[in-house]
């Protein structure tokens, strides 16, 4: 088992399993499904509309080998102020010595320091051709991630 503070690489990967993205991370957390992370936005900043994501930003984030989603709370590079949740919709992680990887399904939801849930990119989850039973996995993942905001009991 890895010791806190240990390095490792986050590979984020399409539908299809082929790498799309990566970036160094730090453990703070093991359990037996899951892992939590430290990063920082490394992208230039990015206006979403709904939060604007700036190089520097921390990220503490949970990936789980057992759940359909992985959630990212963001906090605020100038005052650590919290942002809110990024949450990725995605297979199950692949939680190795040195590396996560997670199969993004597209499917992205935000949620706000108050609670507030805005489901994101639907358009291009729709597109996507996957097994029926993926879509079953995701959508339900969406109920839980909905539920989750509406309870309060998000991670940090």
């Amino acid at each position: 088992m890895s010791a806190p503070d240990a390095r490792l690489t986050v590979y984020k990967l399409d539908h299809n399993g082929r790498a799309v993205w990566q970036y160094p991370a730090s453990v703070i957390e093991r359990g037996p499904n899951h892992i939590r992370l430290e990063a920082f936005f490394n992208r230039d900043d990015m206006d979403l509309g709904y939060t604007t994501f700036k190089r520097g930003d921390r990220f503490v984030e949970f990936f789980y080998a057992d759940r359909w989603y992985n959630i990212f709370t963001v906090y605020d590079r100038d005052d650590g102020a919290l942002k809110g949740w990024y949450c990725n919709v995605c297979r199950p992680a692949e939680i190795s010595e040195t590396d996560v990887r997670c199969d993004d399904l597209a499917l992205d939801a935000w949620i706000d320091p108050g609670g507030g849930f805005t489901l994101l990119d639907e358009d291009e989850f729709a597109a996507l051709e996957l097994p029926a039973e993926d879509v079953g996995q995701a959508l339900a993942a969406v109920s839980r991630l909905r539920a989750l905001a509406a309870s309060g009991r998000l991670p940090h």
